[in-house]
């Protein structure tokens, strides 16, 4: 589990931020990257029809569409 130490100002404005050390936002982010790798994979998945052709099968088809 991710471990944060935020804290809390308000600008000249009135809106609150949060100031997290760089380590745990670099860390927040990270873990951001991996839920949407995880979310991009489930949906391929869901997509899947399960069709599958040889890697040289998927390059002859591919010169020939760019010839």
């Amino acid at each position: 589990m991710l471990t944060v130490h935020p804290q809390y100002i308000t600008d000249t404005a009135g809106k609150k931020l949060v100031i997290l050390p760089a380590n745990e936002f670099n860390s927040i982010m990270e873990e951001l990257k991996e839920l949407e790798d995880v979310r991009l994979f489930d949906e391929a998945k869901k997509e899947d029809d399960g069709e599958r052709i040889l890697f040289s099968d998927y390059l002859k088809n591919r010169k020939n569409k760019n010839d």
